[in-house]
């Protein structure tokens, strides 16, 4: 068993001097048999906008409050112990400002033996222990009610979840342990590794008690009572707790072991082997099999000292404040007043991204939409399209049939121009060719108002130049949103030179209601996702031109933990579209981006991977390693994957250096808020800038760092 008298509170306490403090208030609650419940309740004194936290202070407090409780019930005078939370809200876990803050890895197990500690103290009363799930329960909220004998949950809930993976660490204060034991291996596994790397998926509570983390759900008009009573029914006998989860000795002795096998192979296809966090939480739920709960706690705190110190952590802490916070109030965005009103809405073209657009404007702005194209037939295949997503959303439940029937009623097509002359906000989705799209635009520009605004989803062409025929260039922004349309978050807005700040604040203000994350850049070639993409699509081209195998090529950038490989990536958005992306940045920077005619030749041939029947990668495709490899004769210069590795790293240090100093966006920042809402780049990594910090590639380019003080770990 760990010695928790090595606990240093002096530390702790030290890193709580301004911590908002979640207390425990307790009271005494009479039950109908006649017996005492005391209930703990955790309020920070906060409205809602501010879930309970457990930083030191708190966790303290909270171990206090349950010694008293423990000398009351060895004195008789209470039967039960409960813990629940303000309204709407248990806790939303450990205070990550001052996990963040920890300065040694010493310090870092001691606040995870702090929580053991503390939660350990729930089943020291002597007296049987409930947890009401009131509200929101993330991370040490969720592991508050692990730590009791019995739960229940609010069937209204909106979120529960153990969220730790995503942000580098591990649930380290008992539910990588407790969890598997209460639900089974592939409920926890689900919960604690499957969920947080699907976007951070949290449970409801109805999800949360079918998995059986509770043991009774009730509904929010009188949870707190029915929740106390059948407390009561418990404690007297009268209701008898089976738990259809937990594991038993066949799943220890056959499933268990498979289970983890299985996990461990789709993370190494699905995420590769640099982020360490989820493979900690596997090493962790496999050793929950058996042992006790000490043990499981011990091997808790080593494991969570050990990331808390890493630099995975400082980094997912970096790319969380930057999602939770720089993204809210974006650099540059001009006054929000100045937006104009967006009451219908239109967008040229009806093909595949156009419609994606029109479903995603109909349903989050709830105005008029209205699509046109070259012919009634694309318009109509367009419509087509558009009523058939709608529908999905009402046969999965996402939609009611009342908003169903609204969201049809909105959506019109048109080949008439005409039709858009009560448009606020017109918007092209059209092939990337400058000159359709200044045709485009110049047509448009006859049959709107005077002052709607006109936005171009270009990906990497001059917004300035595609306003040339404009009259009116100022109402003129580039509004680049990433595909999937409805799930990527970013759209970059681009300020070109000649937007107007009522433009530009209506393009956030419509970011925003569209539920979009949206970073203002400067029109330049690329902007930020594109840019980096070329640069990196562009080195691999090169590598595999002068004689590098695809198979090196492949391998060498997986130190950046990227969701797929530059060839993957490459057939995903198209080999033409990557072909025009090289070509334009070639054309803008010649010096430092490759345009590719193997990959055109690529382009015509259609592929690069072989794939078996369900898309699954096998090898490379024979015609294309004969396109790329050099002919007889030709010279050739293969690359190692260290090399390749470095060269990236340096060109990437380099071209975000020159984006700043050019003010493509404000700071390091945006490129990282970018990179991780519009191309997957990891929490884990912190983005691109805190990883190219680390290996020194800042300092070899221009001898300085984009981050002081580095974001990396402590010893």
């Amino acid at each position: 068993m760990t010695d928790y008298s090595t606990i240093d509170f002096s530390t702790l306490e030290a890193l709580s001097a301004d911590e908002v403090v979640t207390h425990s208030f307790v009271r005494d609650i009479p039950l109908p048999s006649g017996k005492t419940l005391a209930l703990i309740t955790l309020d920070n004194g906060r409205d809602h906008t501010r879930p309970n936290t457990l930083g030191p202070a708190t966790l303290i407090e909270y171990g206090a409050t349950l010694d008293a409780l423990k000398a009351r019930a060895t004195a008789g005078e209470i039967d039960a112990v409960a813990v629940t939370g303000k309204p709407y809200i248990l806790a939303a876990g450990a205070d990550l400002s001052k996990v963040g803050e920890i300065p040694s890895k010493a310090v870092a197990k001691q606040m995870a033996q702090l929580g053991h500690y503390v939660f350990g103290k729930m089943k020291e009363t002597g007296v049987p222990s409930f947890a009401f799930i009131n509200g929101l329960a993330l991370g040490g909220g969720v592991e508050v009610a692990l730590a009791a004998d019995y739960r229940t949950i609010d069937s209204s809930i909106p979120a529960l979840a153990l969220p730790e993976v995503f942000l580098g660490i591990i649930p380290g204060w008992g539910g990588a342990y407790l969890l598997p034991n209460l639900i089974g291996i592939e409920n926890a596994l689900k919960v604690i590794i499957e969920n947080p790397l699907k976007n951070n998926r949290t449970l409801k509570g109805q999800e949360a008690f079918d998995l059986g983390i509770a043991d009774a759900i009730f509904g929010p008009a009188n949870y707190l009572e029915d929740s106390l009573r059948w407390a009561d029914s418990v404690l007297t006998g009268t209701t008898k707790v089976k738990r259809a989860n937990e594991p038993g000795k066949v799943e220890r002795l056959v499933k268990w072991d498979a289970a983890i096998g299985i996990a461990r192979k789709m993370l190494e296809s699905r995420i590769g082997a640099v982020a360490l966090s989820p493979y900690k939480a596997l090493d962790l739920l496999k050793a929950a099999k058996s042992g006790t709960a000490a043990e499981g706690f011990a091997r808790e705190d080593d494991a969570l000292a050990e990331l808390i110190a890493g630099d995975q952590f400082r980094a997912s802490i970096y790319a969380f404040n930057l999602v939770q916070k720089r993204a809210k109030k974006p650099a540059g965005a001009p006054d929000k007043a100045l937006a104009k009103p967006v009451t219908k809405v239109g967008i040229i073209g009806a093909g595949l991204m156009a419609s994606q657009f029109a479903l995603l404007f109909v349903r989050r702005l709830q105005v008029p939409v209205v699509i046109t194209d070259l012919d009634q037939s694309r318009v109509d295949k367009g419509l087509d399209y558009i009523r058939g997503e709608i529908a999905t959303l009402l046969s999965k439940g996402r939609i009611s049939s009342d908003e169903s029937n609204r969201l049809n009623a909105l959506i019109s097509g048109t080949t008439d121009k005409a039709d858009f002359n009560d448009a606020d906000w017109v918007i092209e989705a059209v092939f990337e060719e400058l000159g359709v799209k200044q045709d485009v635009f110049a047509e448009i520009e006859q049959h709107v108002s005077e002052t709607a605004v006109l936005a171009t989803n270009t990906s990497s062409l001059s917004v300035e130049q595609i306003g040339a025929k404009l009259a009116h260039p100022e109402r003129l922004v580039g509004f680049h949103f990433f595909n999937p349309v409805a799930v990527m978050p970013l759209v970059e807005v681009v300020n070109a030179p000649a937007t107007d700040d009522a433009t530009l604040s209506t393009a956030m203000v419509t970011a925003a209601k569209l539920k979009k994350n949206a970073v203002i850049t400067r029109d330049t070639p690329g902007f930020v996702v594109n840019r980096i993409l070329a640069k990196v699509l562009g080195e691999a081209m090169h590598a595999v031109d002068t004689g590098t195998p695809f198979e090196v090529m492949n391998r060498a950038l997986d130190p950046f933990g990227l969701p797929m490989t530059p060839f993957e990536l490459l057939e995903l958005v198209g080999l033409k579209v990557g072909a025009h992306v090289l070509d334009t940045h070639h054309a803008a920077f010649p010096d430092r981006f490759f345009e590719s005619e193997n990959l055109h030749k690529l382009a015509e041939h259609g592929k690069i991977f072989d794939r078996d029947g369900k898309g699954k990668i096998t090898g490379f495709d024979k015609t294309a390693v004969k396109i790329v490899t050099p002919a007889k004769g030709a010279e050739s210069h293969p690359m190692t994957e260290a090399e390749i590795l470095r060269r990236v790293e340096d060109g990437l240090a380099d071209e975000v250096h020159r984006m700043l100093e050019d003010d493509v966006v404000h700071a390091a920042e945006d490129i990282d808020l970018c990179l991780i809402l519009g191309a997957g780049y990891p929490f884990q990594m912190g983005g691109l800038t805190p990883y190219l910090d680390r290996v020194g590639a800042s300092e070899r380019v221009f001898g300085d760092t984009f981050h002081h003080p580095l974001i990396r770990g402590v010893e």
